[in-house]
């Protein structure tokens, strides 16, 4: 059985999973769903129409669903989705969606949050990312899965980052980011790919191989980019992270793309 701390104000139609604690001095609003096992420590402010999946735990002073910073958003209500699994440290805020953006904010499963970080309104996070002390993202960013982003780092609206990007700490990032990139620099910008990731999610040599070359053609190789950019089409085939590399960079819409500094920038 769950407890509900005296001190703990849980409204009437908020909805509590078995066995979840709620401590003390938590706000729970009245359009809340918390699922089965989690554990709210104390100080928790969990509000708008908010759902939490099982087994999360949320530290003192996070607020979770608050209204989006926006100026169109005239308290519709539209929603926080966040996953199973998650750790969400003190002082984290994540904003519910806005009409105009689709109304829904998702946060995926097994996330690492840590103090002070944000997800911005109508964003969507994939699953088993880590945002470190006050990453921060701006409202409409698409963030995939496993995903880190470092300490202070700050991610321009509508930016999309592929799965299995490294993001190093005190970073803007203004353009989207290839999956499996690895940015840095006080505006980031693509020094590679992230090897370590990769080979954490089982790459063999020969894959990592092919991948290296071909980002080496696409990146660094001869002419502008757009050039080089038609001319690694038909390495798609070759190995599936090619594939979704390639996938990614067509389906830009509002932002630019990463690209490394100096001659790289070349369009």
């Amino acid at each position: 059985m769950g407890t509900i701390d005296p001190t703990a104000r849980v409204e009437d139609g908020a909805v509590i999973g078995e066995g979840t604690t709620i401590g003390p001095y938590c706000i729970i609003g009245p359009n809340v769903v918390i699922g089965a096992n989690c554990k709210l420590i104390s100080h928790v402010h969990v509000m708008g129409h908010t759902s939490i999946g099982a087994d999360c735990t949320i530290s003192p002073f996070a607020a979770l669903g608050g209204a989006p910073q926006d100026l169109s958003y005239r308290d519709e209500p539209t929603r926080l989705e966040i996953g199973s699994g998650c750790t969400i440290r003190e002082g984290v805020t994540m904003s519910v969606g806005t009409v105009k953006g689709g109304g829904l904010t998702r946060v995926g499963d097994g996330g690492y949050f840590m103090n002070n970080s944000h997800v911005g309104h109508d964003c969507m996070v994939g699953n088993n990312v880590i945002f470190a002390t006050s990453a921060t993202l701006g409202g409409h960013c698409e963030i995939g899965d496993f995903v880190y982003i470092g300490g202070l780092s700050a991610v321009h609206q509508l930016t999309r980052i592929g799965p299995q990007v490294m993001v190093g700490g005190v970073c803007g990032v203004r353009g989207d980011i290839i999956p499996f990139g690895l940015v840095n620099g006080q505006y980031a910008s693509l020094e590679g790919l992230n090897i370590i990731g990769m080979k954490r999610r089982k790459f063999t040599k020969e894959r990592l191989a092919k991948v290296r070359s071909f980002y080496q053609k696409l990146f660094h190789g001869p002419g502008i980019f757009a050039e080089r950019l038609n001319a690694v089409q038909p390495l798609a085939g070759e190995d599936p992270a090619i594939a979704e590399i390639l996938a990614f960079i067509a389906q830009g819409k509002h932002r630019p793309l990463c690209l490394p500094a100096g001659d790289g920038n070349r369009q």
